[in-house]
């Protein structure tokens, strides 16, 4: 469509069904305000019948929202604010897309009946490069969803029996090797390192079903290191924040994995910890191993960070002060910051 048509100014009405509307409307027509400011168009109401009008590629995008959101709630899908943003956001950079698609994709249920779901186009690719592929690597900033789908990903498989095992790892390189410093025994040295995990687990699975199941083996959270010298059979491996494995650890973490097992690795280059010199086993994983039939790299942005809208905004302003500094490269101003 030309620049010209796009722009010209349009109005359509849409009819919605009088069961659906006020759940599509949202509590004092709080998601057609939503959408309406997301598009940059006007949306008047007019009983169960809503006269939108703007620019017409804004008139279109909103239409396609509300028609797709409108059906969902159809189905019995709740649609949330948030949902409303999120599909805004979809077909924005995807117009042909189908929100059921995500919204309708159920990744996991949580122990508190919360549906997880991808929200963003980034986070569909991933979920299904999981599903379809032995090794996944996972990089963007933080917020993205990476370690959280991933863990929803490894408990889905868990309860389906599609491995008898997750077991979910990070580098300690906070640490270093200073472990031994630390007060308390091995496990009280390295939890605080392995808390985000931790609280993605209990999260989904309830804090008392996951304490179980680590006590009998069938979950494991350890560090990196605790790896060496193992074969990981018929297992769901997670290895979080894997910007800050070196070379030789990524490596030693990639050649453990078994028959019958998956492995997501998970990351953020713009946040490397590493002492010193030493270059990121990511980084380099990504280099080496992108040819690779049966391992897949997913990259996030910005626009799949699914926290409180100010996060985006963080990430983008650090960002362009990466982009000011000459010669400057996300993975060097990781390595500042």
């Amino acid at each position: 469509m030309a620049s010209g048509e796009l722009n010209r100014q349009i109005s359509r009405d849409l009819d919605c069904e009088a069961g659906v509307a006020p759940l599509l409307y949202g509590e004092l027509n709080r998601n057609l305000q939503q959408v309406a400011g997301a598009t940059g168009t006007e949306i008047a109401v007019r009983g169960s019948t809503l006269h939108i009008s703007g620019r017409a590629h804004a008139v279109d995008l909103a239409a396609s929202t509300l028609t797709q959101l409108a059906g969902l709630i159809a189905r019995g899908y709740p649609v949330f604010s948030q949902d409303v943003a999120f599909a805004v956001n979809i077909l924005a950079a995807a117009p042909a897309a189908r929100l059921e698609d995500f919204f309708l994709d159920k990744v996991c249920i949580t122990a508190r009946k919360k549906v997880i779901t991808p929200k963003t186009i980034n986070q569909k690719h991933y979920i299904e490069a999981i599903r379809s592929s032995d090794i996944v690597f996972g990089i963007g900033p933080a917020g993205t969803g990476k370690t959280w789908l991933a863990v929803a990903m490894a408990v889905s498989a868990l309860a389906h029996e599609q491995v008898s095992r997750i077991i979910l790892t990070r580098p300690a390189v906070e640490a270093g090797e200073k472990l031994g410093f630390l007060p308390g025994d091995m496990a009280q040295k390295i939890d605080p390192y392995l808390r985000p995990l931790t609280d993605a687990l209990n999260e989904m699975m309830g804090q008392e079903r996951a304490t179980e199941l680590v006590a009998r083996g069938v979950i494991e959270i350890a560090p990196l290191a605790f790896m060496r010298g193992r074969t990981l059979n018929n297992a769901f491996i997670i290895l979080d924040e894997a910007q800050n494995t070196t070379r030789e650890q990524m490596k030693m973490f990639l050649t453990r994995i078994g028959f019958e097992s998956h492995a997501v690795i998970t990351g953020d280059v713009t946040q490397i910890d590493l002492p010193g010199t030493q270059k990121s086993g990511l980084i380099q994983a990504r280099d080496l191993l992108s040819h690779i039939r049966g391992i897949a790299f997913c990259s996030f942005d910005k626009g799949d960070v699914v926290r409180h809208r100010l996060v985006q905004e963080i990430i983008q302003a650090y960002e362009q002060h990466g982009h000011e500094q000459p010669g400057s490269s996300p993975e060097a101003a990781g390595r500042q910051a």
